[in-house]
């Protein structure tokens, strides 16, 4: 099911590729601390208000679970060497709460591989990144875009 290759550039990747990242369990420090930074809503910092909101208690940032996310997928260097950044994402989605004591597993599942027409030695690979919680649970998803180097030219 999951691919342990690493290192790879964009042509050893075929549609259908499945990678996993290891697993990341949030505290509740970590929560409140990212959250100070980045996203200060009381349901992120402050555990007493948080019990009387929508979630029934403190809740990480959504964009913490991405960026979380993302970095397990990452240092699994299954594109270490041939990453040349990104142009966006498509359709994040958040579906459930992450919270304190929560342990995240990552997955990327390749759904395009595109050579570029106009720069032989790169191209674009199209991934869904998802999140799952100790659960099994999906707890986010997102469509990825990154401009990976080519092996060799065409």
């Amino acid at each position: 099911m999951t691919t342990p290759r690493t290192d790879l550039y964009l042509d050893d990747f075929k549609p259908g590729d499945r990678f996993e990242g290891r697993g990341y369990t949030f505290t509740e420090s970590e929560i409140i601390d990212f959250a100070l930074r980045y996203d200060p809503q009381p349901i992120h910092i402050d555990v007493e208000a948080a019990k009387a909101g929508p979630f029934g208690g403190l809740i990480a940032s959504g964009f913490q679970s991405l960026a979380i996310t993302f970095r397990l997928i990452y240092q699994t260097g299954w594109f270490s060497s041939a990453s040349l950044g990104g142009p966006g994402m498509d359709n994040l989605r958040w579906h459930k709460p992450v919270r304190p004591g929560d342990t995240l597993r990552a997955f990327a599942d390749v759904k395009e591989v595109r050579p570029s027409k106009s720069k032989p030695d790169r191209g674009l690979l199209i991934y869904e990144l998802s999140a799952v919680n100790q659960s099994g649970e999906t707890v986010m998803t997102a469509t990825l875009m990154s401009f990976l180097k080519r092996r060799r030219d065409p």
